[in-house]
């Protein structure tokens, strides 16, 4: 696996390790483009928490920031990063299912 896969990968887990994050992607996924203001009004955490959270995974290439009208950022999804870290998660799914075939047909063998 190319290492900038892997590092992409990296940076969307330690995104999606927190509650918050993840709560901020569901309502972005649900109501598309919205400001810090927006999404503080659909959770129970203030703006600035809000924007510090979108700062993050911004950085990790999860959201990106389009000025809109009277100076106020939209933040919409990036869902490029997230397909990354799919294509991650099924390499290793399909290294554990070679592994864990080769165990049961092991286990099969030693049982008659």
């Amino acid at each position: 696996m190319p290492p900038d896969v892997e590092a992409i990968a990296e940076q969307v887990f330690a995104a999606l390790a927190d509650p918050t994050r993840r709560a901020i992607l569901a309502a972005l996924a649900a109501g598309g483009p919205a400001t810090a203001t927006d999404l503080a009004g659909q959770l129970p955490i203030t703006r600035q928490a809000i924007a510090k959270h979108l700062g993050l995974l911004a950085e990790a290439g999860l959201v990106t920031a389009a000025p809109g009208e009277r100076r106020r950022v939209r933040y919409r999804l990036c869902p490029a990063p997230m397909r990354v870290a799919q294509q991650f998660l099924a390499a290793l799914a399909r290294d554990w299912d070679s592994t864990l075939s080769a165990l049961a047909g092991h286990l099969d063998r030693d049982a008659s």
